[in-house]
């Protein structure tokens, strides 16, 4: 198991915030694409961030993985994210990835695809 998985989520959102918002996007931006992709409902990310879960229970333990989670494409860090065949690896990357296109500036229908 890659070590990114032992980080805690509290310590990864806040990187996602800070992406999002040097581009002019709000940390309500990043909840949304988040919580399209596990399911999770605004009290169950912020028990997630509160409670200092580790990465691979936020993800494994997600509520309702959305089923449209494999039309997300394109690369993160040099790797197709469709072509990733570690599953939780996925999931991290489709986060990655959703977190990407707030910050470029995509508009959120077009992002939940």
């Amino acid at each position: 198991m890659h070590k990114i998985f032992a980080s805690s989520f509290a310590s990864i959102y806040p990187l996602y915030v800070a992406k999002v918002e040097r581009k002019g996007r709000s940390a309500s931006d990043v909840d949304t694409v988040v919580r399209w992709l596990t399911g999770y409902d605004e009290q169950g990310l912020a028990a997630a961030i509160s409670s200092g879960v580790d990465l691979q229970t936020f993800l494994e333990e997600a509520p309702l993985p959305n089923p449209r989670a494999s039309l997300i494409t394109g690369v993160v860090c040099g790797v197709r994210v469709e072509e990733i065949e570690d599953p939780l690896m996925q999931k991290l990357r489709y986060m990655d990835k959703l977190v990407d296109e707030v910050a470029r500036g995509k508009k959120l229908e077009s992002i939940l695809r």
